[in-house]
């Protein structure tokens, strides 16, 4: 029966897609129900609690053939890849290094490319994890750093900013206020660093700059 699905803390398309049944998340997102917050959030594994998303009604698909001979279906499956790029605290790529990528109860040993990225294919509905760098071109080689997957609010809100900005090495803090010292002294450094007018607030083009370095 189709509802509408109410989205909290941590929770991104494909999981929720999962959660209800569906393969394949377009089948939700592309609805005509969901054009406003299609619109709206652009990604589907960047939403906000409090999001309202329509769940449609699943749909029976019916396939012809012959009853004497064997028939072969293949079955669409959603894959979800988690992609993270590792930097020096001179924001230069760490490349060649050996990684363990913690993932629910998975572990993957991977190495960052040239340009310091890893890309890893995870569980649909992986919701925490962990990294661990193994290089010498980081004094945090072998920490414990915590991941929180689907975790990261849309960049228009104060949240999104802040975790975004605490991604990329600015200290913003833990508040959600705006007027909060350590995020307005993050975000003059992060607008001073990419020339952009320099007054802490994080309006439309410090919004676009960030979530093109973030990258996403």
């Amino acid at each position: 029966m189709a509802e509408y699905h109410t989205v909290a803390q941590g929770e991104y398309l494909s999981m929720i897609a999962t959660q209800y049944g569906f393969r394949d998340y377009t089948v939700i997102w592309d609805h005509p129900n969901n054009a406003q917050l299609k619109q709206q959030r652009q990604n589907p594994n960047v939403l906000f609690p409090g999001d309202n998303l329509f769940i449609p009604d699943k749909e029976q698909k019916q396939e012809s053939g012959a009853t004497s001979r064997r028939h072969t279906f293949e079955v669409k499956q959603e894959k979800l890849k988690l992609r993270l790029t590792i930097e020096d605290i001179y924001e230069k790529p760490i490349a060649s290094a050996s990684c363990a990528l913690f993932v629910e109860d998975q572990v993957f040993h991977l190495a960052t490319d040239g340009q310091g990225k890893i890309e890893q294919e995870i569980p649909l509905t992986a919701q925490k994890g962990a990294l661990v760098v193994n290089s010498d071109q980081t004094p945090f080689e072998n920490e414990f750093f915590a991941l929180k997957i689907g975790h990261l609010d849309p960049v228009d809100t104060i949240s999104g900013q802040r975790a975004r900005l605490n991604n990329l090495g600015y200290f913003a803090g833990d508040s959600d206020d705006p007027s909060d010292p350590a995020f307005e002294s993050a975000a003059e450094e992060f607008q001073c660093d990419h020339s952009l007018t320099v007054d802490g607030i994080v309006g439309p083009q410090t919004q676009a700059q960030l979530k093109k370095v973030h990258g996403c």
